[in-house]
């Protein structure tokens, strides 16, 4: 168990430390970044995050842990998390990026803090959102269906179009991540540049696809309440392939509450089982 104050760091990359907090909490640091598995209540684990827990692990608790960064499956998971971050961190160093104060007013508002990424490629945070800017050349060189005319890309998922266009400019980690919100998001652009089809499972929005093709003549629930007449049953309003129109016809079942499992793309009326109400 380590119980050093200073994370240490090499010539390549800071070196994550791994130890127990007082709780008994696996739990990681790099440079200022904290982080630890934290068990759910109904089982499993996730992530928390902290920020300059500079006390010996020994000395950490789990109110020193807010931010929560998703599911982890175990512990090798962590390790695996937390050994991509120090990487991470070591390429962004090496990249050399650059904050500047720019006066800019973006589609979400007034710059307040920018990052040049390279020349033409800067980052813009606003008070409530933020992404990037290219300038005309670089936009240019951005794939035609994820091209934004005017060189502004959100960060929560467009991002991925400057990253997919300039991969120098980020790390691995990050392509890894501008490569699955593609994947997920903008499958046609996704098969474009890698020149095949993606398969069932590999993309959110193709499986979507897949299922709104399949059920489309089928009653798929829009709305549901556990039913105040029928104690242990679930009352749903379903429509035709799950249209939300107001012109869309409805209909109104009574599901046993332990059969209404919803799955990623919502929960198909079986008339032969679930009656109408």
């Amino acid at each position: 168990m380590s119980t050093a104050v200073a994370p240490r760091t090499s010539a390549s990359f800071p070196i994550p430390e791994f130890g127990q907090s007082a709780d008994g909490l696996t739990v990681a640091r790099i440079g200022d970044a904290a982080y630890a598995m934290l068990p759910k209540r109904d089982g499993g684990n996730f992530l928390g995050s902290g920020w300059r827990l500079s006390r010996p692990f020994v000395e950490w608790k789990r109110s020193d842990f807010y931010g929560h960064g998703g599911d982890i499956a175990d512990e090798a998971a962590f390790r695996a998390f937390v050994e991509e971050q120090a990487e991470h961190q070591a390429e962004k160093a090496a990249l050399g990026r650059q904050e500047f104060r720019a006066y800019a007013s973006t589609p979400w508002g007034r710059s307040q803090g920018a990052v040049r990424y390279g020349e033409g490629v800067a980052f813009h945070s606003t008070s409530g959102h933020g992404g990037f800017h290219l300038s005309p050349e670089r936009n240019a060189r951005v794939h035609p269906l994820l091209r934004e005319a005017g060189g502004w890309y959100e960060e929560d998922a467009a991002w991925a179009a400057v990253a997919t266009a300039w991969p120098d400019l980020f790390t691995a980690l990050e392509r890894r991540q501008a490569e699955e919100t593609l994947r997920h998001s903008w499958p046609d652009a996704w098969e474009a540049i890698h020149d095949r089809v993606l398969r069932p499972g590999e993309s959110r929005a193709r499986d979507a696809e897949a299922f709104a093709r399949l059920h489309a003549d089928d009653w798929v629930v829009i709305s549901a309440i556990y039913s105040d007449h029928r104690p242990g049953f679930t009352e749903v309003v379903a429509t035709r392939g799950g249209r939300r129109d107001p012109a869309a016809e409805e209909r109104h079942f009574l599901i046993p509450s332990a059969d209404y499992e919803v799955g990623p793309f919502g929960f198909v009326i079986d008339e032969a089982r679930h009656g109408r109400l």
